[in-house]
């Protein structure tokens, strides 16, 4: 049995598949008007990363306090924020690996606070910390997932090592120690139940739209609504259709193995 064009795509749909709708559609064009006059200032990115990280943390101060208006207009600033160092990064030529390590461990600990912050507001605490966990979760299958997509189709999107200053190593070391484990981890069992076939486009997909920058219009949205225990139920229903899709997406891989023919 033959595989179907949608199981080989070229490296042009696969760099196309994990695209986030809101990121695409709002927030990527605005932070392309922002790139160009911080690369004419000569801002590094990683100031820029260090600027969304503080800005994650003012909006769950702000939080704390019952501002939850101010905190969703801050929390927006903070997702245009976030994508802007990585368009920099490109811009300038200056992707590097310890660069997308320092962008991860921002967003794990903006994500911390902001989950502590809903904990004490909404007298939540625990479901605070269940929804904090099942977004980790969520966002480290989108990333692992897309990422062995791409990989698979020749376009991956990880940028080669180029660790050298004691900060870089620092920054590794944190990675290597926090996020590491969960992605090896997320590897070794998709390569277990998938038998080396990986998540499908589809699947790819709607994770990515389950990634931060929706995480944080949908908080946005439950803030200036007032409602901001209803954000809780939301991650922990996205866990829920993690696990719903991994179950789908492991029967899309059998469905479409190659089948051995016997005489």
């Amino acid at each position: 049995m033959s595989a179907s064009t949608e199981d080989v795509p070229s490296s042009a749909d696969a760099r196309r598949a994990g695209r986030e709708l809101l990121l695409e559609l709002v927030f990527r064009p605005l932070s392309n008007l922002l790139v160009p006059g911080l690369r004419r200032l000569g801002v590094p990115p990683q100031a820029v990363v260090l600027a969304n990280a503080a800005t994650g943390l003012v909006a769950a101060l702000v939080l704390a306090r019952g501002e939850l208006a101010g905190a969703a207009v801050l929390l927006q600033l903070k997702t245009l924020l976030d994508n802007t160092d990585g368009q920099l990064a490109r811009a300038a030529g200056r992707v590097t690996l310890a660069g997308r390590y320092l962008d991860t461990i921002a967003d794990l600990v903006v994500n911390a606070a902001l989950f502590a912050a809903l904990g004490y507001v909404t007298g939540r605490p625990l479901l605070a910390l269940a929804a904090f966990v099942a977004l980790t979760l969520v966002l480290a299958a989108d990333f692992n997932a897309t990422e062995l997509y791409r990989e698979a189709r020749g376009a991956a999107t990880v940028p080669p090592a180029a660790i050298g200053s004691p900060a870089e190593r620092v920054l590794a070391a944190i990675y290597a120690v926090v996020f590491a484990p969960l992605d090896r981890a997320f590897r070794r069992f998709v390569a277990h139940r998938f038998q080396g076939r990986g998540y499908d486009r589809f699947t790819v997909t709607v994770l990515a739209n389950l990634g931060l920058t929706t995480q944080l219009v949908v908080l946005g949205v439950c803030l200036v609504m007032g409602a901001p225990e209803a954000y809780l139920w939301f991650a922990l229903a996205c866990l829920a259709a993690l696990v719903a899709l991994h179950a789908r997406a492991e029967r899309h891989a059998r469905q479409t193995a190659p089948r051995s023919v016997t005489r």
